[in-house]
């Protein structure tokens, strides 16, 4: 009981930081103003899913593996949140190549409506991940990292679940951080 509390306040904690930068990736960064010119940064090199702007609902959770016993996982989040957002934005971070730290990312290989990463840099680390297409209304991103001390899953289920109020659209830029402060 011990070792699941601690893992559960660890876990907890590493939510809490992470949260805000899950939040952002459906928050467009501002880019370099001479970003045309630098290798990587070319709006074409895009090749990922583009889904509709709009009303989207996004549950996200992760679950923590036991060492001791794989078939076992504790679910450690398990949020949702609404917001009118573009999430072709978040895609374009998910599938920029550009190196984080020491991690570098593989190009996504796509086969019918999955793209998979073998090898994908995130706040978690390197991750294995697996973005399914349902429309460009519905995906679902599942994040896996089987090294270290505590294997974890992180899935998130995106749907469109309508248009966006004018009010809400102008203030979409917001960032998704300090939204999820309030």
């Amino acid at each position: 009981m011990i070792f699941r509390d601690r893992i559960a306040s660890s876990l907890l904690a590493l939510a809490i930081v992470s949260a805000p930068a899950l939040a952002a990736a459906q928050t467009p960064s501002p880019q370099p103003v001479n970003a045309a010119a630098q290798p990587g940064h070319d709006a074409p090199s895009f090749s990922g899913p583009s889904f509709r702007k709009g009303l989207w609902r996004f549950v996200r959770t992760l679950d923590v593996v036991r060492d001791a016993n794989k078939n076992f996982k504790y679910r450690v989040v398990n949020a949702e949140t609404t917001r009118c957002v573009d999430p072709t934005h978040a895609m374009k971070a998910t599938f920029s190549t550009a190196p984080v730290g020491t991690c570098v990312s593989d190009k996504p290989e796509k086969v019918g409506n999955k793209y998979t990463f073998g090898r994908r840099c995130d706040y978690m680390g390197a991750v294995s991940t697996v973005i399914t297409v349902r429309s460009d209304e519905a995906y679902t991103e599942l994040n896996e990292v089987s090294v270290g001390e505590h294997p974890r899953t992180d899935l998130v289920v995106a749907t469109r679940i309508g248009d966006c109020e004018d009010s809400a659209a102008r203030n979409s830029d917001i960032s998704a951080a300090a939204q999820l402060r309030n």
